[in-house]
């Protein structure tokens, strides 16, 4: 994964600032990490998630529960 430039740190920042992430008391002690995919994997994610009415999140588990199983 490309490392980010100056321009796309500072745009993320300004964007998790303006848009802070919302907690659901029930699950606090749940750790969420933020992860930067390319481009090609993002539009992947959502297209996916499209056609199986899925959260991008969901698939992302699902890859990777398949890839630990083997």
């Amino acid at each position: 994964m490309p490392k980010m430039t100056e321009e796309e740190a500072d745009a993320l920042d300004e964007f998790v600032t303006k848009n802070p992430p919302r907690v659901d008391p029930s699950k606090a002690r749940h750790v969420t990490r933020m992860v930067a995919i390319d481009e090609f994997s993002a539009d992947y994610l959502s297209s996916i998630a499209t056609a199986t009415q899925k959260t991008p999140s969901q698939i992302v588990n699902e890859l990777v529960r398949e890839k630990a199983v083997v």
